[in-house]
């Protein structure tokens, strides 16, 4: 072998054992400066001799070259947020659902809940191939050559396996401190908060900016893999880290809810101790299995919790009440504060909610109030400090027209906002754009609340069917969009087209129909067109559907206005179906439809990812655990536990030929 291959090898594998032993167990056994001189003997050889350089080398967390924007990445399994539990009963209370639910006790893993960037990465055959942001949860950002960078995500597995995992990526405290200093030094703006701080990071398309960051990881979870697996979360977690992947080893088993409620408690106390931000304690029934038979909700899992740590409280005072005019024409009054830090940021605005609330809590302006962070995000008025008060205090009337067209405000029966019913009122217009290009609905790149409104007022902006009209000469006329910004723009917009049906129902705006109730639309309806054609009793009859909801999808599809915006949309090339294409009918008299499918084993043909979506193109569902309701085990070659169990329960197998056949 030549000399310069085994020089190189052997000093990669030895800088890999170093990083791992310094960012994942914690036990350095050399200090910096001996690293740092071997990683550059590594960098000097590999330039002297690159067609040895490895894939996973060490010096490929320095960053690549910078992108032009990120490429999005549907999550195959979705990554769903958590309930959140603020008190010890309401703890109780999901301990009591999880009980209802399995018929027995269950214990629970509890793990502190980071503060961070929630990540997803993908490995095939032990090398890391892909790693992408939460995003909205289906759909994320490919931040790949950024997430390579952190030196505790492996970019080599300790065994090849094909797995995709989930975590956390964060900022230290120490970290964040010293890039706070360094961009003080530099003039430059400061970040609120180390969340902020990793997030920011993880989103810039110059990977080198990263890799100067500092960031770290802890995986969480194991969202799939492809080969029988662990049979408890705990159990999952200390797999990865076999594997080589920096897990918490704060994560506690609790065989009670009593238990669980004393490892809240203690965190709660002790949380400043750690070198890392946490908000709460995230409990998760820990046997995999009653995972699968409590399933989800139509936002979150039913076996985990999020304990949520009491909101900060802080003293302020309000100067002046200001309204805003929602998409949906709702007022909502806004208290403007002196700024005042709270839970690591520095808020000037909380929210009033309406009228009631303002009467209620006998708000004035120039009262001292009480604020804190709902859920450690939404600033909100706690109370007044009537006590404190001057008599300089102003009352404040909620006034008989809008802000913003002049017209009317009018309180609809049984609602306590005042609306400006005119569907002219250019804020609602406004805000109805700023919701379409949203993250959850069309989830355009570069078409910001700011974009939108320059878009408006320089008139370029009417319907959001102007906004696939727009032109890069009209584009270049706003402030800060040069000849790059306006090109990413306008491909964003054109890629935007080939959302699925149910990104679309929820840009639109529908009233009441969120993007759960989207996306069940678009599964039932499949097209645009059959769902214009809904009658009411169709829409009730489906399940998650509500006579409310129903009865504002017909009256939307009702309106002239609307038919034509959807006309204009189709004709300017969106999607009008589910999934993306013309969705095919299923066969309801297939093998697959209507049937539960665990996979086990590996097969040559085909993936379990591919074969997955094969079986649910049928009308089939595809779980990770046997139990008494799946219908059939598919069994490919390595089969284990899963097949013996689906034998004992006496559940149909079958083998990879039997697959396949039936996909014909």
């Amino acid at each position: 072998m030549d000399v310069s291959k085994e020089q190189i090898d052997a000093l990669t594998k030895e800088l890999q054992d170093h990083a791992y032993r310094y960012y994942v167990l914690d036990e350095p056994v050399i200090d910096d400066a001996a690293y740092d001189k071997k990683l550059r003997e590594l960098q000097e050889l590999e330039a002297a001799y690159p067609e040895y350089k490895q894939e996973d080398s060490p010096t490929e967390r320095v960053g690549g070259e910078p992108l032009d924007q990120f490429k999005k990445v549907r999550h195959e399994i979705p990554m769903m947020s958590l309930s959140n539990a603020f008190n010890a009963e309401e703890l109780r209370e999901f301990d009591r659902r999880v009980r209802e639910g399995l018929g027995e006790e269950a214990s629970y893993s509890c793990e502190l809940k980071f503060d961070g960037l929630a990540v997803t990465l993908k490995y095939e055959n032990g090398r890391f191939v892909q790693g992408a942001t939460r995003g909205d949860g289906t759909t994320g950002e490919d931040i790949t050559a950024n997430l390579r960078t952190i030196p505790s995500i492996p970019l080599k597995l300790q065994k090849p396996v094909t797995i995709e995992v989930r975590g956390e990526a964060f900022m230290p405290k120490a970290s964040f401190e010293r890039l706070n200093q360094a961009r003080e030094a530099q003039g430059e703006a400061l970040f609120a908060n180390p969340r902020n701080a990793a997030a920011g990071s993880l989103r810039q398309l110059d990977p080198k900016i990263a890799a100067d960051r500092h960031l770290n990881i802890f995986i969480y979870a194991v969202a799939s893999l492809e080969e029988d697996g662990p049979d408890t979360h705990t159990e999952a977690l200390a797999y990865a880290a076999e594997l080589g992947f920096h897990v918490n080893k704060e994560t506690k088993q609790a065989a009670s809810i009593d238990e669980v409620i004393a490892v809240c408690e203690a965190w709660e106390d002790k949380r400043s101790e750690l070198p890392y931000e946490i908000d709460g304690v995230v409990v998760k029934v820990d046997n995999l299995e009653a995972q699968e038979q409590l399933g989800y909700t139509a936002k979150s899992p039913r076996w985990a919790t999020a304990y949520k740590f009491p909101a900060e409280e802080v003293t302020t005072v309000l100067r002046d009440i200001e309204l805003s005019i929602g998409r949906t024409g709702a007022v909502t009054p806004t208290a403007i504060l002196d700024p005042v830090p709270v839970a690591g940021t520095t808020v000037q605005r909380a929210s009033l909610h309406n009228e009631d609330l303002i009467r209620e809590q006998d708000v004035k302006i120039g009262d001292r109030i009480v604020i804190k962070k709902a859920g450690d995000i939404i600033p909100k008025v706690v109370r007044v400090l009537t006590e404190e008060r001057t008599g300089d205090e102003i009352d404040f009337h909620m006034p008989d027209t809008c802000p913003e067209c002049g017209e009317e405000l009018v309180r609809i029966e049984g609602e306590v906002a005042l609306r400006c019913v005119n569907p002219l009122c250019p804020a609602q217009i406004r805000e109805g754009l700023i919701h379409f290009v949203s993250r959850n609905a069309m989830n355009i790149d570069g078409l910001g609340e700011k974009v939108i409104t320059q878009l408006f007022d320089h008139d370029l902006v009417r319907s959001v069917a102007d906004l696939y009209r727009l032109e890069k000469e009209s584009l270049l006329q706003l402030d800060r969009m040069g000849e790059k910004s306006t090109e990413n723009l306008l491909q964003a917009i054109e890629v935007s087209k080939e959302n699925p049906l149910d990104k679309l129902l929820f840009g639109l705006g529908i009233r009441f129909v969120g993007s759960k109730g989207a996306e069940t639309l678009a599964a039932e309806f499949r097209t645009m067109e059959r769902l214009q054609q809904a009658e009411l009793d169709e829409l009730t009859a489906v399940h998650d559907i509500g006579e409310k909801m129903a009865d504002a999808v017909v009256t939307y599809f009702q309106q002239e206005t609307v038919q034509q915006l959807i006309d204009e949309l189709r004709s300017l090339g969106l999607n009008m179906s589910y999934a993306g294409t013309e969705a095919a009918e299923v066969d309801e008299d297939s093998a697959f439809s209507g049937k539960t499918f665990v996979l086990t084993g590996s097969m040559d043909a085909m993936s379990r990812s591919e074969a997955k979506k094969e079986i649910e193109a049928r009308g089939g569902k595809v779980t990770s655990s046997v139990t008494s309701k799946t219908d059939v085990v598919i069994a490919g070659e390595k089969a284990g536990s899963k097949q013996r169990k689906a034998e004992e329960l006496e559940i149909p197998v079958w083998d990879e030929e039997a697959f396949t056949s039936r996909l014909d």
